[in-house]
């Protein structure tokens, strides 16, 4: 019987103590989803690329830093990966957001049942975004994907900043019980 994968935590305490097969271990399970989010924030494959080696190199680096009460590691890492991307969209003069559906076509050489397990998981993630009222999705939409801060949503959206910080957070709030609820 082949050895258990480790858990996120406990490859997360490996790359603590400076494991590369930990390093390694992580990327495999979260590279793919990694690329896709940053493809997703900046429309082009390259500057993709980069965010994700420099978001792995970043967690490598931090490792020690991560608190599990803050969240779990794939969470974590992908935050990384957002933060990253938005630096890069943010010192851009223009965006273009490219569509998922580019992103999901770059070639890949995962099996078919992780493939499966992946589309499953956008799809829970999509259904508990659509769930939310409007206002809460387009603003968490627009943050996630679109790359603007709360200051530039509350400008675009004509709404005070509070309300923005409001939405963001009880729009998050429900997607997380929704999300716990399908597990």
């Amino acid at each position: 019987m082949p050895d258990p994968q480790p858990s996120d935590d406990a490859l997360l305490r490996s790359l603590a103590e400076r494991d590369l097969g930990a390093l390694a271990a992580l990327y495999d399970r979260y590279g793919r989803l990694a690329y896709s989010l940053a493809y997703r924030i900046l429309g082009e494959s390259e500057s993709a690329e980069d965010v994700v080696q420099d978001a792995f190199l970043s967690a490598w680096r931090g490792a020690t830093g991560y608190r599990r009460e803050r969240g779990n590691p794939r969470a974590w890492l992908l935050s990384i990966v957002h933060h990253r991307a938005v630096d890069i969209l943010r010192r851009k003069t223009t965006f273009r957001p490219a569509p998922l559906e580019a992103a999901e076509l770059q070639p890949g050489d995962e099996d078919t049942a992780v493939s499966a397990e992946r589309n499953v998981e956008h799809k829970t993630v999509r259904d508990a975004l659509e769930g939310l009222p409007p206002a809460q999705r387009r603003t968490i939409e627009l943050a996630y994907f679109g790359g603007y801060t709360h200051v530039e949503l509350s400008e675009l959206m004509g709404v005070p900043l509070g309300t923005v910080k409001g939405r963001m957070r009880i729009g998050l709030q429900k997607m997380r019980r929704v999300l716990e609820r399908t597990r």
